[in-house]
């Protein structure tokens, strides 16, 4: 008899596991007819930290992305942005600055609520940016590549039509950075960038 109960318990234990399965297979099942596409655009601040935060300052960037939504609780997206670090050394002039161009992706996760307007979501991916310093600082900095780990968390508010609105907080660990080594006493521009943004776009 005991054995009879505990094939039982299993049997309707599985049965109850059958249909949440099902649900969650629904939800990561790609459907290229749903799924969403769009543009965003995001405007906001940030600087670096450790030795590049020491000889460069807060400044404003932009940036637009393309973006997928594949799944209902993983999406994508793909973006370029622009930001200007003004520099803040007193052996060059005034008005100096290195201009960073980046392009990365970005793979985001969050769920939804608020009856599927409000999606919180964390995101990590890769990308790589340009620094191009201002022609009065290339004495003491230089152009340079390096590349990205982006993490980011944020929170988007669907309106009607497909229009959104957002804000977005990004950690960047930064790798490869010699843009700053002729300018700080131990040779190094280590350090990672922040940035916090607001953003709107639509979905379709």
């Amino acid at each position: 008899m005991g054995g009879v109960a505990l094939v039982s318990l299993c049997m309707s234990g599985a049965a109850l596991a059958a249909p949440s399965a099902e649900r969650v297979a629904e939800d990561l099942k790609f459907n290229e007819e749903t799924t969403q596409v769009g543009l965003d655009v995001r405007l906001g601040a940030g600087g670096l930290a450790g030795r590049g935060g020491d000889v460069t300052q807060v400044g404003p960037m932009v940036g637009i992305a393309a973006g997928a939504q594949p799944w209902r609780f993983l999406g994508v997206e793909a973006g370029v942005e622009g930001q200007r670090l003004p520099i803040d050394d007193p052996r060059i002039g005034e008005g100096e600055a290195m201009y960073r161009y980046n392009v990365g992706l970005l793979a985001k996760a969050g769920p939804l609520l608020a009856q599927d307007k409000l999606r919180p979501y964390v995101g990590v991916g890769a990308g790589v940016s340009y620094l191009n310093a201002t022609n009065g600082a290339e004495n003491l900095y230089r152009n340079d590549f390096i590349t990205e780990v982006p993490l980011a968390a944020g929170l988007d508010y669907r309106f009607g039509n497909g229009i959104f609105a957002g804000a977005r907080a990004s950690y960047r660990v930064l790798f490869g950075e010699e843009f700053a080594d002729a300018a700080t006493i131990d040779g190094d521009s280590g350090g990672n960038l922040l940035n916090i943004a607001a953003t709107v776009g639509g979905r379709f």
